[in-house]
């Protein structure tokens, strides 16, 4: 169901302290915190003698007590010490430790074997650290649907035309044709509308007057990670074989994919801009926009969900699914292959 040897955002890396904190992903249970010096931990939520939630426990010295016997843990979930027999502690007496690795804001986590967890590949982030970038706070949306669904619609530009009427539509987003690509890393569905106006989102934060030239730019990358990119451009200068000129204005949103199970997702966002990067205004504005408009897609995604796992007709597709089918083709072959190399071992 979920590829494994891969980064995946555990959450805002803020929001992990000296302090144990539970979650679960990939259907797996696991226990957060952090160590005295800062770097972060990650074990399996369960003790190996009754399965007590470790998360339950307490944390001392950089260790986990379980608040069941007191069995305690280090952070490479060896036990330590066993207080109802000292000296006695039995050599299973142990748990899942994860490698885990701060960058971007974002905690990542690895969910597979972890001698091959490599943090040079975590998804790279261009400019980043580019100072005349701006970037907006982001956010998490819990949604109660299957990862997938939120893949599909992040390669999907022509839903903004109804889901988005207010913020991400406008001229072109309803019936213009959409271009595919397939890449080492997923797929990209994209497409160029000219001499538009801009959508209600983008229309006050582009430099120029008048119409534009748009390209929207929708990438999957595996497991799932989503690059959405506006490129807003005078008319005229923009298009597939044409350079930037001063006033493009580009805006990508990163969005993080993390399943939770089957049936819920964690959804981890922020835009990131080549213009104002000091204005905390305007990265106020778009963040409040983005948490409205992905507020309607968790809407729209929670009853396609339902409906589709309760259907009883059958579904069809719509050219416009290329991409998302393309993609769920590509990384169930990665599934797949993963689980053989698994199960051989």
């Amino acid at each position: 169901m979920f590829l494994r040897n891969c980064w995946y955002v555990a959450g805002w890396s803020k929001d992990y302290e000296q302090c144990l904190k539970a979650q679960t992903l990939l259907g797996e249970n696991i226990v957060f915190y952090r160590q005295a010096d800062g770097k972060p931990a990650a074990l399996e939520d369960a003790c190996p003698h009754r399965k007590l939630p470790l998360s339950m426990g307490q944390l001392e010295d950089d260790h986990v007590v379980c608040g069941y016997h007191g069995l305690t843990f280090d952070c490479t979930g060896h036990c330590i010490d066993s207080p109802t027999q000292r000296g006695m502690t039995p050599r299973r007496a142990v748990v899942r430790s994860y490698p885990v690795v701060d960058r971007y804001r974002l905690l990542w986590i690895w969910m597979g074997d972890p001698d091959k967890a490599d943090p040079d590949e975590i998804f790279k982030i261009e400019n980043f650290d580019n100072t005349d970038w701006g970037y907006t706070d982001g956010g998490l949306l819990p949604i109660a649907c299957n990862y997938l669904w939120v893949t599909d619609n992040l390669l999907d530009p022509s839903h903004v035309a109804w889901v988005h009427v207010t913020s991400f539509a406008g001229g072109g987003t309803d019936d213009q044709p959409l271009d595919m690509e397939k890449t080492e890393r997923g797929v990209i569905v994209s497409r160029w509308i000219h001499d538009q106006p801009a959508s209600p989102y983008y229309k006050d934060l582009v430099k120029f007057e008048g119409n534009c030239d748009r390209k929207q730019h929708y990438e999957m990358c595996y497991p799932a990670i989503a690059l959405n990119m506006s490129v807003y451009s005078p008319v005229g200068t923009g298009g597939p074989d044409k350079p930037a000129v001063d006033k493009t204005y580009v805006n990508i949103s990163y969005n993080f994919m993390t399943p939770v199970d089957e049936d819920n997702t964690q959804y981890i966002w922020f835009q990131h801009r080549n213009t104002d990067p000091n204005d905390k205004a305007i990265s106020k504005k778009m963040n409040d926009g983005a948490i409205m408009a992905f507020n309607e897609d968790k809407e729209i995604l929670e009853a396609v969900h339902k409906g589709m796992r309760d259907k009883v007709t059958r579904n069809i597709d719509l050219g416009l699914d290329l991409g998302a089918k393309t993609f769920r083709l590509q990384l169930q072959r990665l599934i797949d292959a993963e689980n053989k190399v698994t199960e051989a071992v």
